[in-house]
């Protein structure tokens, strides 16, 4: 029987990425830019494509490697994006223009996520992706249920956050959030909640239409 890690790593290196793509995870190490793992970035790419977004928020632009692969699931949708640091949003717009997305597909917001957030439109948006400021997760996620469509996913990378969460022996402070927000979700009769190992675990919920 295969083993776990090795289906793990198979699927890691399941997704080969596009030279844009590439020269993005470039200018994120170059920053310091932790980035979506391909795997992760093509279950953005899929959710994207299958809800037929129209609208996505993405907390924590990076250089842009996952609005890339937003962009790539929902090629007409208009991408807001939300980071507080001036190098990642010009490297992010590179990327977007190398890719050849129209700039009027793309805002690139200057700002903390949860600000920027709070003064969206209710009940806007099909998709949105929470990576950016871990110690206002929450409030972003209250944010999330406000912002989001009846039929709306909101997705979390880094939901099993260095393999820590399911330990319990683990609690630190970012360790705690992740599970609090897991907890969360599992209590709310209006989501349906997967949660995915890929990457550094990816969690997915779904608003249902009540």
């Amino acid at each position: 029987m295969v083993d776990k890690i090795s289906s793990w790593r198979y699927v890691e290196e399941f997704s080969d990425e596009a030279e844009v793509l590439v020269r993005a995870r470039m200018r994120a190490d170059e920053l310091g830019v932790e980035c979506v793992t391909a795997s992760v970035g093509s279950h953005l790419a899929a959710l994207a494509a299958a809800s037929g977004a129209k609208a996505i928020i993405e907390a924590g632009t990076g250089t842009g490697v996952s609005g890339l692969y937003l962009m790539q699931g929902a090629p007409h949708a208009i991408l807001a994006t939300i980071d507080a640091e001036p190098e990642h949003q010009a490297a992010a717009k590179i990327a977007f223009t190398e890719a050849g997305i129209p700039a009027n597909q793309t805002r690139v917001i200057a700002g903390r996520a949860l600000d920027v957030m709070s003064n969206m439109a209710d009940a806007a948006y099909d998709l949105i992706v929470l990576d950016a400021d871990r110690d206002t997760l929450e409030e972003q996620v209250r944010e999330s249920n406000r912002l989001l469509r009846p039929g709306g996913t909101v997705v979390i990378p880094h939901a099993l956050w260095r393999d820590r969460v399911p330990d319990p022996a683990m609690r630190d402070e970012a360790t705690q959030i992740f599970r609090d927000i897991l907890r969360f979700f599992k209590q709310q009769e209006n989501y349906v909640t997967a949660l995915s190992p890929v990457g550094d675990g990816l969690l997915i919920a779904s608003k249902l239409e009540m």
